[in-house]
Order: C-alpha cells, then sequence, then structure tokens
C-alpha cells in the first residue's frame, strides 16, 4: 500500500495548493467514482453522460481550487456539493439553449449572405442610427490620440506596431486601449 493513499482528501488540497506532484492527480482518481454516481442520477438528462462527467470533474477541480478547511465542511462534502451544482448549471445551461424556438435560430449563413438582404428597412435605419452615434461618441468622447489608437488597434496592428507607429511606448498604448474600453463601456444605443 502506498504512502499517498494514508493521506487525507483535506492534506492533498492542501498540497495541491503547494503544487506538490500527484496530489490533484490523486484527487481526482479517489473522486472519480462520486462524480460519476451523481452523473448516474441523471440517466435521463439530455446531455450525453461523458458531457455530464466532464462537468462533474470541472466541479471537483472547483472544489479542489476553492475548498477552505477552516469553514467546517468536509472535503468530500463540499467536492460532492460542487460537482452536483456543476452538472445541474451544465444542464441548466443547455435547457435554455433548447428553449429557443427554432425559427427563432438563423444560420450565420444566411444572415450575412450578400444576395439575402436580412435588415428591415427600420432595422437598417436603426443600425444607421447607431453607427453615427457611435462615430459621433468616438470623435467627442476619445482624444485624438485615442482615436488613432483605436483605429491602428482594430486594423490588427499589435501594441508594439501601435507603438512605433505613433512613437510612444507600448505601455502608453496599453494605457489608451484600457481608457477607450472604459469609456465605450458606459456607450448604450
Amino acid at each position: 500500500m502506498s504512502a499517498i493513499n494514508d493521506i487525507s482528501d483535506e492534506q492533498l488540497v492542501r498540497d495541491s495548493a503547494n503544487n506538490v506532484s500527484g496530489a490533484i492527480e490523486e484527487l481526482i482518481g479517489r473522486y472519480r467514482s462520486v462524480v460519476s454516481s451523481i452523473v448516474a442520477k441523471y440517466n435521463n438528462a439530455p446531455l450525453e453522460k461523458e458531457d455530464l462527467i466532464q462537468e462533474g470533474l470541472i466541479g471537483l477541480l472547483a472544489a479542489i481550487n476553492s475548498y477552505q478547511e477552516g469553514k467546517g465542511a468536509k472535503f468530500s462534502s463540499y467536492a460532492s456539493r460542487c460537482i452536483n451544482n456543476s452538472v445541474q448549471t451544465a444542464l441548466r445551461k443547455f435547457s435554455r439553449l433548447k428553449d429557443i424556438p427554432p425559427s427563432r435560430i438563423m444560420p450565420l449563413d444566411d444572415a450575412f449572405c450578400e444576395d439575402n438582404p436580412v435588415l428591415s428597412a427600420e432595422d437598417e435605419y436603426l443600425a444607421k442610427e447607431s453607427v453615427s452615434s457611435l462615430t459621433e461618441f468616438l470623435y467627442e468622447g476619445l482624444s485624438r490620440f485615442e482615436n488613432e489608437v483605436l483605429r491602428l488597434y482594430i486594423q490588427g496592428y499589435s501594441y508594439c506596431e501601435i507603438a512605433d507607429k505613433l512613437s510612444k511606448n507600448q505601455k502608453a498604448i496599453d494605457n489608451a486601449i484600457q481608457r477607450i474600453r472604459k469609456k465605450l463601456e458606459g456607450v448604450t444605443f
């Protein structure tokens, strides 16, 4: 019998936090049957068993990373709860997707096909208004420097390339991008 089998779950969690080799693998091995038994309760679920097992293992890893020994719960109880919650969350997400009526789903190919205009006159007008509002905001809400950084960033230039083109350092470019993001967060159309 190996010495690792004699280590408590709580000690293995502490070891995994300290990057001790094999601690996480041992916990996964110990709790794989728990994941399987929790998943077995959902045998009529719309997701495949293997997908639910993966979700359960994600819940187990979350438990390993977030367990706090001083809170009074044993790791086994905490892990079981996290595994079950992860599986249930995956099922809820799937259920939300399947509740969308098929008539409301449009393949991307149809939505962006040039031969098939998708926008109604009203939608096209609203889209133009939104673009106009965004353009106005960009010119009034951003400095010249921020507008230039944004233009180059949208064109696909890296921070380093933008810095070279504008004769600035990369930190100045990063700061400008962060300011632009904050300003754009508050914009509504």
